[in-house]
């Protein structure tokens, strides 16, 4: 009988090792081969388009990626956050002042948080993307400073990571939680099931 997707890892698009751990924390088999996708927004291009674009080409360079791995992985999961500020789309800072900027916005307000999903195999493709909405504390400049500071920030959308130290910045969440960290397992869940992808592995992610 010819394998199925249940008898081989899911290929995992992305070097975040927070992706990684929510994969690992259900119980989903899988290898990590992070892509070399350009992140740049298309002029006009919607937030939501963006991001969900985002997932889908990393998810199909997964699949090239895949060819090489044994055993070659059926499905190539890919996934992209963005925070969303008003007008402003917030992806990692590039330097402090970038970042500083970034927590202005934040700062006492409240922001969206978009992740798209997209399963990919050489026949099927399934994608969700997810919004949640996220209120900050009013920050200080010392506090912004000393947050820049823990080295936290660096890689993270929008400047800050919420299964982290960056928890201390944030007074409500309305929505997925696992969202805002970059994996929306209320959604993921599902669309593994339809592609026959199972979790609660008890050996665990690879």
């Amino acid at each position: 009988m010819p394998n199925t997707a249940a008898d081989k890892p899911l290929l995992l698009a992305s070097g975040s090792p927070r992706r990684a751990q929510l994969l690992a924390q259900i119980g989903v088999r899988f290898i990590q081969c992070p892509t070399a996708v350009p992140e740049e927004c298309g002029p006009g291009e919607a937030p939501a388009a963006y991001v969900a674009r985002l997932a889908r080409e990393k998810a199909l360079a997964g699949l090239v990626l895949a060819a090489d791995c044994q055993p070659v992985p059926a499905w190539s999961l890919g996934s992209d956050t963005l925070v969303v500020a008003g007008d402003w789309v917030l992806e990692k800072p590039r330097n402090f002042a970038d970042f500083a900027a970034m927590m202005s916005l934040l700062s006492g307000a409240e922001h969206s948080v978009l992740t798209a999903v997209c399963l990919a195999s050489r026949g099927d493709t399934l994608s969700e993307t997810v919004e949640t909405r996220v209120r900050f504390r009013t920050l200080d400049q010392a506090r912004i400073e000393a947050y820049w500071q823990t080295g936290e920030p660096r890689d993270k959308a929008g400047g800050y990571g919420i299964q982290g130290l960056g928890a201390a910045l944030v007074t409500a969440v309305n929505g997925s939680y696992t969202n805002v960290v970059g994996l929306p397992l209320e959604v993921l869940v599902p669309m593994l099931e339809q592609a026959g992808i199972p979790y609660w592995q008890w050996e665990g992610a690879q």
